[in-house]
């Protein structure tokens, strides 16, 4: 018995440090998505379209309606500053104008991207399936002479990098100091919002807006109803 009780001790005592080994790859605010951008990326208009990407990163990296939006490892991410922090975007939710982008401006395209025509947006009907092509049906017809006008780029943004880089709730100052455009877009304006409630970025955004239109399901649990009794 006293044998038994002395290897459950040796146990317990070399199982703490093990645990504090342990790594996850959600940061403390908003999440780690294995896009890094160290400075400032050159944006450039994507054209005909109200939406900017990056020539210059090796990343799938746009900027649209005042915020950033990465695709990334099959997924989409926002962000309203250059480095994150990001909060996860449901396939449902992502801005029409960002999903229309062609293929071409996809630094990094994944693999099932291949065959798919270079000057038209990517077959997200047939990567997502029927329900989510049934929900967000019509993304891909617009009228191009109606396209709105692309948002202002943020360059005040270029005076912070490195150690200067702000976090939390200085990032909603400096913006608010800094830059007066508003996100038109409906499919924007609750990511936008979300950030500021929760400090930049920390934790997902809520869900955007009941269906109507272009309609989607926030991949979170928490429902359009439940985001409006918390507002």
């Amino acid at each position: 018995m006293r044998n038994r009780l002395i290897v459950l001790l040796f146990l317990c005592c070399t199982a703490v440090p093990a645990l504090a080994q342990v790594s996850f790859s959600v940061g403390v605010p908003g999440l780690s998505i294995g896009v890094n951008v160290p400075v400032y990326p050159q944006l450039t208009r994507v054209p005909g379209y109200p939406v900017y990407y990056a020539p210059g990163l090796d990343s799938n990296y746009f900027f649209y309606d005042g915020m950033y939006w990465v695709y990334q490892s099959n997924n989409w991410y926002a962000s309203s500053w250059y480095n994150g922090p990001w909060s996860t975007v449901d396939p449902q939710y992502v801005p029409a104008y960002v999903l229309r982008v062609p293929v071409r401006y996809y630094r990094a395209p994944p693999q099932y991207f291949r065959g798919w025509p270079v000057n038209s947006p990517p077959r997200w009907g047939q990567y997502w399936g029927p329900d989510w092509q049934q929900r967000r049906t019509g993304w891909d017809n617009w009228n191009r002479h109606a396209a709105p006008a692309p948002a202002p780029i943020p360059y005040y943004q270029q005076r912070y990098s490195g150690n200067r880089y702000p976090q939390g709730g200085d990032q909603q100052a400096i913006r608010n100091q800094n830059y007066r455009y508003q996100p038109r877009d409906a499919d924007v304006r609750p990511h936008y919002e979300h950030q500021d409630a929760s400090g930049s970025g920390s934790g997902r955004p809520p869900a955007a807006r009941p269906p109507q239109g272009q309609p989607g399901v926030q991949q979170n649990p928490m429902r359009p109803q439940d985001y409006n009794q918390q507002r």
